[in-house]
């Protein structure tokens, strides 16, 4: 196949990826719960008052210095639901939407939206992959690996489409009501697309080989878990001689482990260090682990190299899951 050709066969299973969605209803559930989300930051509202939050503090205090027991006379007042909830405002204006966007950014698209994605995409392929529907396709003179690659550019294309309308409208809503316009909350989508790349192809692979919808829901879940654990390892082992400086330095044989399995693997918890640093999170509430932050300020991660060859990783797994198709008899 010439190269125009190529082009014009992944922009149709990106458009088939699409009607899938419509088919199966994942394209309005989906848009359905970033709906919802873009209607509750419409509904905030946020009435003058003065910060409470100290930089670099998360704790509340009062004008007197004093923690924080009861109301404030200093502070303002957020409402929710159009005005139907109103609460005291514990930080300035630009605080409070920051910190609705660490939730937003965090749990709701990010820990809850990527399980949600995941589980709600993992049966495109396995159906795309049955012998009725893919014998029709590799009937034709089209690479295999083509085949997969579109397909899964069509997930990624179909799950960015849905980042981009949660994340923008959120972020329009609440700089409409607010005036509070963070453009570097915008940066979870590519932080987040990233991380369900990672995962994704793994889920890919798993597809290819079962062509089961809850081995790659089940086996995709397992992956993360298992990645986050190395992640994890790592950074305990590199941050726990300064948080517990008499305990037993670990082997070199174990420092050598750990560190070798976390610049191969995909690192989960490097890209929740990432959206922690884009959304200025640990400002309102703590969200890395100790080990976590300790590795961070000792200067031990680099989020950007770790994206990088967490989709190096995952290109490689592609690239496997390709060959395993070319190689399927149907």
């Amino acid at each position: 196949m010439n190269l125009p050709a190529i082009v014009f066969l992944l922009r149709w299973l990106v458009r088939e990826t699409f009607r899938q969605a419509l088919a199966a209803r994942t394209f309005w559930l989906m848009l359905s719960v970033s709906g919802l989300c873009i209607l509750f930051c419409l509904g905030v509202g946020i009435e003058g008052g003065e910060s409470l939050h100290r930089p670099g503090e998360i704790e509340l205090l009062t004008p007197d210095d004093k923690p924080l027991t009861g109301p404030n006379p200093m502070a303002g007042r957020v409402s929710f639901a159009f005005g139907a909830v109103r609460v005291q405002l514990h930080r300035d204006a630009e605080g409070e939407v920051r910190f609705l966007q660490s939730l937003l950014g965090l749990w709701i698209a990010g820990a809850l939206g990527t399980l949600v994605a995941l589980i709600w995409t993992a049966g495109f392929l396995p159906a795309f992959l049955e012998p009725g529907a893919a014998a029709v396709l590799i009937a034709k003179p089209v690479p295999r690996w083509v085949l997969l690659a579109g397909k899964c550019l069509g997930v990624l294309a179909f799950v960015a489409f849905q980042e981009v309308v949660f994340f923008v409208g959120t972020w329009a809503a609440l700089g409409l009501r607010t005036g509070v316009w963070s453009p570097q909350y915008l940066l979870c989508i590519p932080l987040l697309l990233v991380h369900f790349v990672v995962i994704y192809s793994f889920s890919t692979l798993i597809a290819v080989c079962t062509r089961s919808t809850a081995a790659c829901i089940f086996g995709a879940i397992l992956f993360w878990f298992c990645c986050y654990a190395v992640n994890y390892g790592r950074h305990t082992v590199v941050a726990l001689p300064y948080l517990e400086p008499g305990a037993a330095p670990f082997s070199a044989h174990i420092q050598k482990l750990t560190e070798a399995g976390y610049w191969l693997l995909p690192k989960p918890g490097d890209c929740v260090i990432a959206l922690d640093q884009a959304l200025e999170a640990s400002d309102h509430f703590d969200v890395l682990p100790k080990t976590f932050q300790v590795a961070v300020e000792k200067g031990t991660v680099d989020p950007g190299l770790s994206l990088l060859t967490s989709l190096v990783f995952s290109a490689g797994l592609l690239v496997v899951a390709g060959r395993q198709f070319a190689a399927t008899d149907y």
